[in-house]
């Protein structure tokens, strides 16, 4: 799998380092179920089937953070963005 770095251009996976689900959001810790829904964060997620928005660091190169999108079916590369505060593309 290769990604386009909008700094480097088209480079091998290994320079990169996965993060994950590019809309995770952590838990509150101060919830009333916050052991519930930490245990659901880490053990009950989506696997989505297509096309999904990944966070990616450029570790071995500019090190860049970048929202992929990336079909999780064939891998294909859809749309490689700079995150966004809001989390948004």
């Amino acid at each position: 799998m290769r990604i386009q770095c909008p700094f480097c251009g088209e480079r091998d996976l290994s320079e990169f380092a996965y993060l994950g689900d590019a809309d995770f959001r952590r838990p509150d810790p101060d919830a009333a179920d916050a052991e519930a829904r930490f245990f659901n964060a880490v053990y009950v997620r989506d696997n989505p089937a297509g096309p999904h928005d990944e966070l990616w660091y450029h570790a071995s190169g500019c090190r860049s953070w970048l929202r992929v999108t990336r079909n999780t079916r064939t891998h294909e590369i859809l749309a490689v963005n700079f995150p966004t505060p809001s989390g948004g593309s």
